[in-house]
């Protein structure tokens, strides 16, 4: 390797090897506590450690990096204590996620750490969310996040990529090519002869760096991070390396030549920059020696910290607790001026007013800037906010979902708009696998709402009609709300904003411009988990949300001599189940109305805990109401049928009957 031509002194060269030793030399002695059974898993980074240091050692440490699970030296070089990474290993409560996940699945503030998780292709639209914080905050740093060769085939990697160039985002995309996705070469996974290529496409600056050369990884890196600082844009590196060892330990090497293995242990970065150090007389053998006493003295050291650290003990309630970033609900109450206007009004005004609020909350969705959105709910918000805060985005629900994961990470609030509430499948994995386990996982929340456009009866067929909030309310960490009427939704939606963990916030398209209502036109809260009782009664308890609660009160319109409680939960998770309690010792009999398709769904959790808990003072048994077993048709004929308004009347005359 040509060492030669890099000008740095020489003491820095000297840090630059024993921050490459120290990582090298962790790893060994993990391997030989993985052999003793006292660790239970481990994916080694021996032979790639110039790329981790490099690239670490060349950024400033206010500035994020988000590493991958064979970047132990990110973590070295930032100087994190080797007792919390060795406890962190073990599952113990000096490490970063009080034994809650494993290995490298972990971040840390202090640090500026943003650890992976085994989904791999979220991280990369994070690292955009920090680094478009940085610009909307004016700092001049770079988020440099790091992938695998195998993880550039993900959707989340392009669509990372695409909105990173269209925005001008400072960040440095580091590709570590090691030559296998676990067993699949890379001739199996892709096509052009370097991944620096992918960037071409993208209109994105690239480059190819020997990733076992630590003074090339370390000039280029630490260049173009000052490049990037000054002029703002993302940039794509390929480091080629090698995987010297498995995938993780069990997988072994079987899979790859000799021939192979031996081309590259002949490249090893540690050995062959020792080497020059030695020949350039940078660094003796009684120095090297030292060095490695020392770094193994202070291995030894934490590791007998971490051994002696009791094992975690479960405590029920503390893991309860740690699902959501605790919030203390802040109640601004309305004012006295009202106006009679409609759903969609009041979602807007509410949107606008927390804008006013908050400056550091952006919102992002397509078409939202100039067009105002689909339904126009951000009509005009650029005129006042400007495009910096109202953002319209490429179409990639996947990267825009955690982009606003990296908003939040880097102090700021987000509203992403799904256009459709049927379009969040694309971004489905950041939501329940990234947002929703942050704060459990690391005590990282995620100050971000999703905005859903849902529900049918406006002849929009199988993929704009959906009304799926049973896809969530079943992943704990996410909260999900659901209005019905022009007051709740308002403020609710302050509330879903002000609040700092995930929110799915549903808003039903046939109430938009139907539903009117008094509603104050100042900025104004309502608790989420508060249930609002409608109507009183004692014949029987009706619950319902969204569209369905409007079905119910028609219905009760044209049969006035039923006594009925009518429940609108107004939001699905936290559940104001008590309210439903409440209701059913009062009235004996509980029927459920949901616009959803019936299995799985709210109804059936709702129906389940009253048996568990009411069972004593049921006449009748629960019964629940909802739309059919199928897709949701577009003819209106067969919209119609499939929805549940008209069964509704029959079963809770049949209910009442029993």
């Amino acid at each position: 390797m040509d060492y030669g031509k890099y000008t740095l002194d020489n003491g820095l060269k000297l840090k630059l090897y024993t921050s490459m030793l120290k990582p090298r030399m962790i790893e060994e002695k993990m391997l030989i506590l993985l052999r003793q059974g006292k660790i239970s898993k481990w994916f080694s980074g021996i032979g790639q450690e110039a790329i981790s240091v490099g690239v670490a050692m060349a950024m400033d440490p206010k500035e994020y990096i988000l590493p991958m699970h064979r970047n132990l030296g990110v973590f070295t070089s930032r100087n994190i204590p080797l007792h919390r990474l060795f406890s962190q290993w073990q599952g113990k409560a000096s490490g970063f996620t009080n034994g809650r996940d494993r290995s490298f699945h972990f971040g840390t503030q202090e640090y500026k750490i943003v650890g992976m998780i085994s989904h791999l292709g979220p991280q990369l639209g994070v690292a955009d969310g920090i680094a478009l914080a940085e610009l909307l905050k004016k700092r001049k740093r770079v988020t440099a996040v790091f992938t695998g060769e195998g993880a550039t085939s993900e959707g989340d990697f392009h669509e990372a990529l695409n909105i990173a160039a269209v925005w001008d985002l400072p960040v440095l995309f580091c590709i570590e090519n090691n030559g296998y996705g676990l067993s699949t070469p890379t001739n199996e996974q892709f096509k052009c002869e370097h991944l620096a290529d992918k960037g071409i496409g993208y209109g994105m600056e690239s480059h190819i760096v020997d990733g076992n050369n630590i003074l090339e990884v370390y000039t280029k890196i630490g260049a173009l991070c000052k490049s990037i600082r000054e002029n703002p844009r993302p940039v794509l590196v390929e480091f080629k390396t090698f995987r010297m060892r498995g995938h993780e330990e069990a997988s072994g090497m079987k899979y790859v030549p000799q021939e192979l293995l031996d081309q590259w242990a002949a490249k090893d970065p540690l050995e062959n920059y020792v080497r020059y150090l030695n020949t350039e007389n940078i660094l003796s053998a009684e120095a090297e020696e030292t060095y490695k006493k020392e770094i193994l003295h202070e291995i030894d050291d934490n590791l007998k910290l971490a051994f002696a650290e009791e094992e975690i003990e479960a405590d029920t309630g503390k893991e309860l607790f740690s699902v959501y970033k605790e919030y203390d609900y802040e109640e601004v109450k309305p004012g006295a001026i009202i106006k009679n206007i409609r759903l969609v009004d009041a979602i807007s005004d509410g949107l606008r007013q927390s804008m006013e609020r908050h400056g550091n909350l952006v919102i992002l969705g397509q078409d939202i800037a100039e067009y105002g959105g689909v339904f126009k709910i951000t009509d005009g918000f650029i005129n006042t906010f400007g495009k910096d805060r109202v953002r319209n985005t490429p179409i990639c629900e996947s990267a825009v979902v955690s982009a606003a994961m990296g908003l939040s990470i880097n102090g700021m609030k987000a509203v992403m708009e799904m256009q459709f509430a049927d379009f969040v499948s694309s971004g489905f994995n950041p939501i329940v696998n990234y947002l929703a386990k942050s704060h459990y996982r690391w005590e990282e929340n995620a100050n971000v709402v999703i905005r859903m456009p849902c529900g049918g009866g406006v002849a929009a067929g199988p993929f704009h009609s959906q009304t799926n909030e049973a896809w969530f309310t079943k992943t704990p960490g996410l909260k999900v709300v659901y209005p019905a009427f022009p007051y709740d939704a308002k403020g609710l939606l302050a509330t879903a904003i002000n609040d700092p963990n995930p929110v799915l916030f549903f808003e039903h398209k046939a109430l938009y411009r139907s539903i009117y209502q008094n509603v104050p036109t100042d900025y104004y809260t309502l608790p989420l988990g508060k249930a609002s009782l409608l109507k009183q009664g004692e014949d029987i308890s009706v619950v319902s949300y969204g569209a369905g609660v409007h079905w119910a009160l028609e219905t009760l319109k044209d049969n006035k001599d039923i006594r009925a409680d009518l429940i609108d939960l107004r939001c699905l998770q936290p559940l104001d189940i008590e309210a439903v309690f409440t209701s059913v010792k009062k009235t004996g009999k509980l029927i459920i109305l949901q616009e959803d398709s019936l299995f799985g769904g709210v109804a059936s959790d709702i129906s389940a805990l009253v048996m568990e808990n009411c069972f004593e003072y049921l006449d009748a048994p629960v019964k629940r109401v909802a739309s059919l077993e199928t897709p949701i048709p577009f003819a209106k004929s067969l919209e119609d049928n499939y929805l549940p308004k008209k069964r509704f009347e029959v079963a809770l005359l049949e209910l009442l009957a029993y």
